[in-house]
């Protein structure tokens, strides 16, 4: 762990240790995968402009995200089969979190259940994300369960009404479990360490215990469970039952965003699912700067995809964001060492972060406005 010192080496750790077919799960995006490139090629649109005679002694990196202070302005974001990619993934995720002090979010597709993960994580700052489904009782009973395992803000994501087109998954028939299959065979024989976790886990969807057994791929349990039919009024309905703090992710339009604040939505997550779900939408970072005017302030915002350094926090700090998420990073550095691997990726995020800031001349993360970023003339 020691020797990765960018997150670009935690990945490339990742795919050595991961079958390709796991690897493509973690890695890929939607159809030609445009809007995945662009959510990290987008942050190279803009530049950073650094002020001198600036006291930088001593910094401060700590942010208060929805009610509670973080030693970073960055949360671990809900990602599904965790537990897939390292034996009780979502509990090593959650236990580096909680060490370095800011929030990790459980996804409503995780392997762990909500009660385990709040059992090996009990002083976590712990979200839970939820999914429109088709059967709502089942529904309020996940939300009933994460009241009853404390966790405190619920993240409601509603971009997935169907599932994307992932092509890389699609050729390689991703199941989980996954499927033998000849061709993938000699690529499971040298991932042993890998093999041998997944041999002594228990492999599903913790939180659908209803769910039939067998070789699932993602698409068909979003198919068979999920809500394409949800609208606002359905979302209205579950702020009204969530008595804690709330952010609803995958935003990109300013006008859903100012529908979000309306209805008391305490954040909004710009995100288009890390490129995984519609292809040729804006990137994140380029979708910002217009949801951040539209929210003025009513709201926290929460940059999701495409964040690879620290000087993009930066950028997007900048530009109206509250803090950033960790998708794919969490996920290579789980993939790439369990809780020290995840550890590796804050601390790297954190080393950059605090270097980036005292060159750019902001002590803190206040001090960090729109002045400080320029955007490059060829990007305009």
């Amino acid at each position: 762990m020691q020797r990765a010192h960018t997150i670009a080496d935690l990945r490339a750790l990742a795919a050595r240790r991961l079958p390709k077919a796991v690897f493509d799960f973690i890695d890929g995006g939607a159809e030609d995968e445009r809007t995945l490139r662009d959510n990290v090629e987008a942050f190279e649109s803009w530049m950073l402009m650094p002020r001198v005679g600036v006291d930088v002694g001593t910094r401060d990196l700590s942010r208060s995200i929805l009610g509670c202070r973080a030693s970073l302005p960055l949360m671990m974001a809900p990602t599904g089969l965790a537990g897939f990619f390292w034996p009780d993934g979502e509990v090593a995720g959650a236990q580096a979190a909680a060490r370095a002090g800011i929030p990790y979010c459980l996804s409503t597709n995780s392997v762990a259940s909500i009660e385990q993960v709040a059992a090996g994580v009990p002083e976590g700052e712990r979200w839970f994300q939820l999914y429109f489904l088709r059967d709502r009782e089942w529904m309020r009973a996940l939300l009933c369960r994460a009241v009853a395992a404390r966790y405190r803000v619920l993240c409601l994501t509603v971009d997935l009404a169907v599932q994307g087109r992932r092509e890389r998954d699609l050729r390689n028939a991703f199941t989980m479990p996954l499927r033998p299959r000849l061709s993938t065979a000699l690529d499971l024989a040298r991932r042993p360490a890998w093999l041998a976790g997944a041999a002594r886990s228990r492999l599903g969807f913790g939180n659908f215990a209803v769910a039939g057994p067998g070789f699932t791929s993602v698409a068909q349990h979003v198919a068979s469970l999920f809500d394409p039919s949800a609208n606002w009024d359905d979302i209205g309905r579950i702020r009204d039952q969530w008595r804690g703090p709330m952010a609803l992710k995958g935003l990109l339009h300013p006008a859903d965003a100012e529908r979000a604040v309306s209805l008391g939505i305490e954040a909004v997550i710009v995100s288009n699912h890390g490129g995984r779900q519609l292809d040729d939408v804006p990137a994140a970072i380029t979708a910002l700067p217009d949801v951040a005017e539209a929210v003025a302030g009513r709201a926290e915002i929460i940059l999701d995809g495409g964040v690879r350094r620290g000087t993009d926090v930066i950028k997007a700090l900048a530009l109206g964001a509250t803090a950033c998420s960790l998708g794919r990073p969490f996920l290579w550095g789980l993939s790439a060492g369990g809780t020290e691997g995840v550890s590796r990726t804050i601390e790297i995020c954190r080393s950059e972060l605090d270097n980036a800031m005292t060159l750019l001349g902001t002590p803190n993360l206040d001090a960090i406005t729109r002045d400080h970023v320029r955007m490059r003339r060829d990007a305009r």
